[in-house]
């Protein structure tokens, strides 16, 4: 579940957001201040701060700079009014990942938020699929084959592998076997069955996305 962060000094803007968002299934916190944003940033992992561009003490420019440079994974949606627009745009310039003008939309809300956080998934999984030693196992297709065949299967014996796969050679096969499980990726269970791992799911998810947002 998505955990996301409003900011703003308007109590009642505050509640509201959280009543939409919350419908929507997000685990949704608020913050009054810049101050009081700042510290549950450190106490709380959010993927995503709903942050309002003019409120007293510590504006939201200043608190744009803070939460990206001290939290740059974190994804920034400003609030403002369309009087400050222009300013909007600024912080945009300085790391803000898109705003919303207020009064705003329920759809406009919320689409907004979804597609933050599916850009922030996807730049996420881009990242951990780049990493040596995931690429190394996914360059492979024969590899590739058998990661999908297992997650399909379940739970899968070495020979039912190299008869779905109809690779004949099953030397070979053992040794993209051996491969995938010293990456993590595959298990085998006490009868000796393979299985996708911990790990196998979260590459297994991630291709996922990478590829919905080739074809969107």
């Amino acid at each position: 579940m998505s955990k996301i962060l409003v900011v703003d000094d308007d109590q009642e803007l505050r509640e509201n957001i959280v009543e939409i968002l919350k419908a929507e299934d997000f685990d949704v916190r608020t913050a009054a201040n810049g101050e009081e944003a700042l510290d549950l940033l450190s106490e709380t992992g959010f993927d995503l701060v709903l942050l309002d561009l003019i409120m007293p003490k510590m504006g939201g420019m200043e608190v744009l700079s803070l939460i990206k440079r001290l939290h740059p994974g974190v994804k920034v949606i400003m609030i403002t009014a369309y009087s400050t627009v222009d300013n909007a745009v600024e912080a945009m310039k300085k790391g803000a990942d898109d705003y919303i003008t207020k009064p705003f939309k329920i759809n406009d809300l919320s689409m907004a938020v979804k597609k933050n956080l599916a850009e922030a998934e996807f730049l996420a999984c881009k990242t951990f699929l780049s990493m040596d030693n995931t690429f190394s196992c996914l360059a492979n297709s024969m590899r590739r084959q058998i990661l999908l065949l297992v997650n399909q299967e379940g739970k899968i014996r070495f020979m039912d592998i190299t008869r779905k796969l109809g690779i004949a050679d099953h030397t070979k096969v053992n040794f993209h076997l051996k491969v995938l499980k010293e990456a993590n990726l595959i298990e085998q269970d006490s009868k000796k069955l393979y299985l996708i791992a911990e790990e196998g799911k979260k590459v297994l998810d991630c291709l996922n996305v990478v590829m919905k947002n080739l074809t969107d």
